[in-house]
């Protein structure tokens, strides 16, 4: 399986990278923002949608991720103090405020949001390491 580095600079790129951390695993430790660096990091499992896994089980890999010029973060629906917690990311979008800055949030499983002001979108996702056997495939309710 090939590493995964991604570059997002706009909307469009947001949303390659929203793709490929849909369903990633993060624990509420592993996530944090750098006020004197503005920077906001988080660590996930994620699930390599793009590996595919033809009638067997897919992988998760270890990946980061973390956005640049950010001057604030706030979070709703997650418990901070609770570091061992684990949350499921869904998606992550960017809306403009004033061009270029703007509010990206990040949007979890049952209801949790993290959102960051940015002076700007600049968003970096790295593979960490090598691949291992999923548990599961995600799946999706639908109404």
């Amino acid at each position: 399986m090939t590493s995964l580095k991604l570059l997002a600079l706009d909307t469009e790129d947001l949303e390659v990278i929203s793709a490929h951390v849909q369903d990633a695993v993060v624990r509420v430790g592993d996530m944090g923002y750098a006020k004197s660096d503005k920077r906001f990091v988080l660590l996930m499992n994620r699930y390599a949608w793009e590996a595919g896994h033809a009638g067997g089980r897919g992988h998760r890999t270890r990946a980061g991720l973390h956005f640049d010029f950010v001057n604030g973060a706030r979070s709703e629906g997650i418990d901070l103090n609770a570091k061992d917690g684990v949350l499921e990311l869904l998606a992550i979008s960017f809306e403009v405020t004033a061009e270029p800055a703007g509010e990206v949030l990040l949007a979890f499983a049952g209801g949790g949001t993290v959102r960051l002001e940015v002076e700007c979108l600049e968003a970096r996702l790295r593979d960490l390491g090598g691949a291992w056997a999923a548990r599961g495939e995600p799946r999706h309710e639908l109404d």
